[in-house]
């Protein structure tokens, strides 16, 4: 049985979330549980040292390959353009990058932005698409401080990442100063699903199957913990949409993929 705790929020707990909220109290949410302000990173950063080896297997796994289709969608939606300068933020072990890297094709630029070393590797080196993952480039740095000056990228994008960054809001407001006018962000998060039915199966899925995935093929059954945790505390897609408009993006739309699980925002620089 799922437990009170393992239910959706209230938008009071989402709001934790909040930039002006861990300020005030100097403390963030790390999933469930409250650590110091400049204690997070840290966690983020053992976190996905953890997994990193095993980071693209387990997302096939336990999305039963789906997040390949939810990210060509993404990427798709961003209409990039030959010569396109895109921006990857938390990217990881790229595979955002690469969809990119194909659109824009050697004319363009696709550059990975991430604070963990170690998922930069693991996606650097890997044979796949070993080709291209050549023509990206790779920068090691934190979201909130992203490492370019203004008006660099015709477009910017973050995949299931950025609810990760300590203070989600000011990495939204380095994304927006990093984008040329009329630039296009997109961010690919995971969210509530839609039907009632669906989210108690999802939930249980969650809570009880993907633990043990964890434990048994990656060896961090925490790790796969907080993944469940970490997506409940995120802003719904209308909550998220008021962020990016007040952060001063425009059009900002959302679309959502497989009744809910993962949305897909799109927003534009004035």
């Amino acid at each position: 049985m799922l437990t009170k705790k393992q239910i959706w929020g209230r938008k009071e707990d989402r709001s934790a979330h909040y930039d002006d909220q861990i300020r005030r109290n100097r403390a963030a949410n790390f999933g469930y549980s409250k650590v110091a302000e400049d204690e997070k990173t840290q966690k983020v950063l053992h976190h996905f040292d953890s997994v990193a080896r095993q980071y693209d297997f387990m997302n096939t796994l336990l999305s039963f390959g789906v997040h390949y289709l939810w990210k060509r969608i993404a990427v798709g939606m961003l209409t990039l353009k030959l010569g396109d300068r895109v921006l990857d933020v938390c990217g990881g072990t790229g595979d955002l990058a690469i969809l990119a890297a194909r659109a824009v094709e050697t004319q363009g630029q696709v550059t990975v932005f991430d604070i963990n070393r170690a998922m930069i590797d693991a996606g650097r080196y890997k044979k796949s698409n070993a080709h291209i993952r050549k023509r990206i480039a790779y920068v090691q740095g934190n979201a909130e401080q992203i490492a370019f000056p203004d008006a660099s990228f015709d477009a910017v994008m973050v995949g299931f990442g950025i609810r990760n960054v300590t203070h989600m809001e000011q990495g939204f407001r380095e994304m927006y100063r990093v984008l040329k006018p009329g630039g296009k962000m997109m961010c690919l998060e995971f969210s509530k699903p839609a039907n009632t039915v669906f989210r108690w199966m999802y939930d249980f899925y969650s809570f009880y199957i993907m633990p043990f995935l964890g434990q048994v093929i990656a060896g961090s059954r925490q790790a796969y913990t907080h993944l469940p945790e970490s997506i409940r505390m995120f802003p719904l897609p209308d909550e998220l949409s008021m962020i990016l408009e007040g952060i001063g993006f425009c059009d900002v739309s959302y679309r959502r993929l497989t009744n809910g699980i993962a949305v897909i925002h799109l927003a534009y620089k004035k």
